[in-house]
């Protein structure tokens, strides 16, 4: 047998053969060089996930999917703050809101059919792709705004997309994008800097909870993270060098993935079960 090919299917990974941890990295690397850029990155590396791990129950997808994408985010977090691009004043209660939120959602999730919210997602994407696509422009420099007005849209933000991040969750980077900077007035690259350590504090919760809980494959998950900081470092310096040029787009591009996953959802629910 050729070497490599016996290299890929004879090493194993957590009782991976080495062939699907490769391809389980690639999608990793994509989907966490367009969350470092706008978020949303779970659509991409979550199906990823399910169809490597398609003969297990999702929470070990779910689980080893927050160790590299969590891993991943440090770095990207990392440079935003080493840039000045973190307004800790504004996002310290940010975080700690999105995380009361997360919380609450999760306790709702519990309580009623998610299919209700997949049905509501399906007519509001289209309103948000509109004003996205609309709204040709996306600022590099801040608007004129009271802090405390801005504070205020910030954190009731963080708390209710943080809750739709607990009971659902794909796209929630990319929808606090959209409210700090179409409605708190931030520029995008500061805005892409609290998004960041707002994620973060969720990917940490969330990848404990998961490791409590024994549903991560830890070297499946520490490998993918090398592909998740790749992805995550680059996509970042490109967010900071570039702002609006390519945020923006990227957002538009979340946006039609989660509508795809939303309807996939719906239409495939044995897939995602």
């Amino acid at each position: 047998m050729n070497p490599i090919l016996s290299l890929l299917t004879d090493v194993t990974v957590d009782g991976f053969a080495l062939w699907i941890v490769l391809l389980i990295c690639v999608g990793v690397f994509l989907g966490s060089f367009m969350d470092a850029i706008a978020g949303g990155g779970g659509i991409i590396t979550v199906p990823t996930y399910l169809i490597a791990f398609s003969r297990l129950p999702a929470y070990y997808a779910l689980g080893t999917n927050k160790l590299s994408s969590g891993i991943g985010t440090v770095f990207s977090t990392a440079r935003f703050i080493k840039n000045g691009l973190v307004d800790w004043k504004l996002f310290t209660p940010a975080v700690a809101l999105a995380l009361m939120g997360s919380v609450a959602g999760t306790w709702l999730q519990h309580h009623t059919p998610d299919v209700v919210l997949k049905y509501l997602l399906l007519a509001v994407l289209p309103v948000v792709a509109f004003v996205t696509l609309r709204n040709r422009s996306w600022p590099d420099q801040p608007g004129e705004m009271d802090f405390r007005v801005r504070a205020a849209i910030v954190w009731i933000a963080s708390f209710l997309i943080g809750g739709y991040d607990g009971y659902y969750g794909p796209g929630t980077g990319t929808f606090l994008m959209l409210v700090f900077i179409r409605l708190g007035k931030m520029d995008t690259r500061h805005a892409a800097g609290g998004v960041k350590v707002i994620n973060l504090a969720s990917n940490l919760g969330s990848l404990f909870t998961a490791l409590a809980g024994g549903y991560v494959y830890i070297g499946v998950g520490l490998i993918s993270a090398a592909a998740a900081i790749a992805g995550h470092y680059l996509g970042a310096g490109l967010a900071i060098k570039n702002g609006s040029r390519i945020v923006r787009p990227t957002v538009i591009v979340v946006l039609l993935l989660l509508a795809v996953k939303v309807g996939s959802e719906l239409l495939f629910p044995e897939f995602w079960s």
